[in-house]
Formats: C-alpha cells, sequence, structure tokens
C-alpha cells in the first residue's frame, strides 16, 4: 500500500474571522484547528504533510507547527506568494512533493473529522482516481451566518458537477442560498464539498494550465471547483460519502460553537482528547 501525502492549505487571511483562525483554539486542550487537522491526518496514515502559508501570517503558524507538533511528523511549509486562489496555493506545494504520486487536499479552518481523513487516505492508498469527500449540508453548517459551499450533483458515486454556492444558511425557512442562483432552496441532504479532496498525479497539467490562463486575463482567483469542473467530463471523481460533522471557525461567532462540537466528538469516543496522540 502507497504512502501519500496530504497539503493544508493555510494561505487563507481569515477576514471574516478576524484573526488567525487556523490557530484558533478549539481543542480540548487548547489546540488549534490546523492542529486537530493534521492529527487527524497522521492517524489517518498521511505520511507527509505540506502546510501552504502566506508571507504575512506564515511565520506565525510555522513558529507554532516547530513548537507544537511531534518532531518525528514529517512536515514542510510552502508560501502562496500571491493570493490566486486555492489552485495556486496548491500548486506552491508542488516542488515539496512527488509529482508521481496522488496527494490530497484540505483546508486548515475546517474540521473534518477521522472517519473523513481515513476514507481519503485509504482512497488514495488503494485506488486510482481522483475523488472528493462529501458531506450533507446539513452537517457542514455551523451556524446560522452566511458561507460558501461546493454543491455538488452525483450520479452513480461519482461527481457529475460542482458548483459553487454563496450566502448559504439556514433560516426559518430552511436552508437557502441568496446569491441569485437556483434553486434557492436547498435540502439538508443536498451533498456539498468543503474542500477534502484527493488528486491524482493529472491534476498537475491542469492547474497549471489554469493559472497560465489566470495570468493572461488576470482574473483575480482560480478555485479548485472551477477547474475540476471543467476535468469532469475525461476524469472520473469518486465522491466518498461519510457520516462526519465539518466544522470551521468562518466567522468569530463559530469558536464557541466549534469549541463545544470537539468537546462532543471526545465525549463520543470520536478523537482523542489530545492531538497527535495517535500517532
Amino acid at each position: 500500500m502507497r504512502q501519500v501525502p496530504l497539503v493544508i492549505l493555510a494561505a487563507g487571511r481569515a477576514r471574516r474571522y478576524g484573526g488567525l483562525k487556523q490557530l484558533a483554539p478549539i481543542g480540548v486542550n487548547g489546540e488549534g484547528v490546523i492542529d486537530l487537522v493534521a492529527s487527524d491526518a497522521y492517524a489517518a496514515g498521511f505520511n507527509h504533510i505540506v502546510l501552504v502559508i502566506n508571507e504575512d501570517t506564515g511565520p506565525a503558524i510555522k513558529n507554532h507547527v516547530e513548537e507544537y507538533w511531534p518532531s518525528s511528523q514529517d512536515v514542510s511549509f510552502a508560501v502562496q506568494e500571491h493570493a490566486y486562489g486555492t489552485v495556486h496555493a496548491v500548486l506552491a506545494a508542488k516542488s515539496l512533493l512527488d509529482p508521481s504520486v496522488p496527494f490530497g487536499v484540505a483546508n486548515a479552518d475546517d474540521l473534518y473529522g477521522l472517519e473523513a481523513m481515513t476514507k481519503l487516505g485509504t482512497h488514495l492508498k488503494t485506488e486510482s482516481t481522483s475523488c472528493l469527500v462529501g458531506y450533507q449540508l446539513d452537517r457542514a453548517l455551523v451556524n446560522d451566518l452566511p458561507v460558501s459551499r461546493g454543491v455538488c450533483e452525483i450520479t452513480d458515486g461519482r461527481l457529475a458537477s460542482i458548483r459553487e454556492r454563496h450566502h448559504v444558511q439556514f433560516t426559518d425557512k430552511g436552508y437557502v442560498a441568496n446569491d441569485g442562483q437556483r434553486p434557492r432552496h436547498l435540502e439538508p441532504e443536498t451533498p456539498v464539498s468543503m474542500n477534502l479532496w484527493g488528486f491524482q498525479p493529472y491534476v498537475w497539467k491542469a492547474f497549471e494550465q489554469a493559472l497560465l490562463v489566470k495570468e493572461a486575463s488576470e482574473e483575480n482567483e482560480i478555485r479548485l471547483p472551477d477547474v475540476i469542473a471543467q476535468l469532469l467530463e475525461d476524469h472520473r471523481f469518486d465522491v466518498l460519502a461519510n457520516a462526519s460533522r465539518c466544522v470551521g471557525v468562518t466567522h468569530a461567532e463559530d469558536l464557541p460553537l466549534v469549541q463545544a462540537d470537539v468537546r462532543a466528538q471526545v465525549a463520543r469516543g470520536e478523537r482523542p482528547a489530545r492531538a497527535f496522540s495517535l500517532q
């Protein structure tokens, strides 16, 4: 069974959160989001983590990792020099990876759950297709404040389409997306992407071509869902269903809710009380 790396995107500026949300203390012992994401990844069998950071907040994240993560863990740092979007962020990690090996991608501010990480790691080690770990919409929101979610259409277990929906929130009329698109009302079980991907090596060429298009057109950002949507015609992306909740700290108001959710996970035996204790 082959070993696989995980790229964790930690270069976001967190304007809505108002702080360094990657280090927001959500763990029982004050662990940051990024600590628990990495802890789950190592426990799931990922053997190398590449953290993509930016020049402004990156030093604080790097210092935190070097101080608190076990020295036995294999971790590298890549700098995303410009805020060109998530495709550009993944490309920043390429020089630290073997481009012939499958790899995973995750956000640094979303806690996906050990089950989800394990399913992703197992797929990358044993299968030859790219994949997305999918979530139900009602298990991918923390509170009723608006967020963006990639709404997915799934056919025979594979991703048929993905469309970014904005201003998604829970209201007294159910789940709605106030972005001018249709449908406005979304079902609770609507499958959504939380940016937990597994990629085969062919994506590097597509990502590099997308960046060239961006540089020619001067678009603000190139996002993973947009490029992946173009790949679906020729490449299979399996959707890995899981029962986990995905909780994150998009807004400052999310922090106490996520802290309570993590404590509940520990109480149910879904994760250890202390990060990295399963390694």
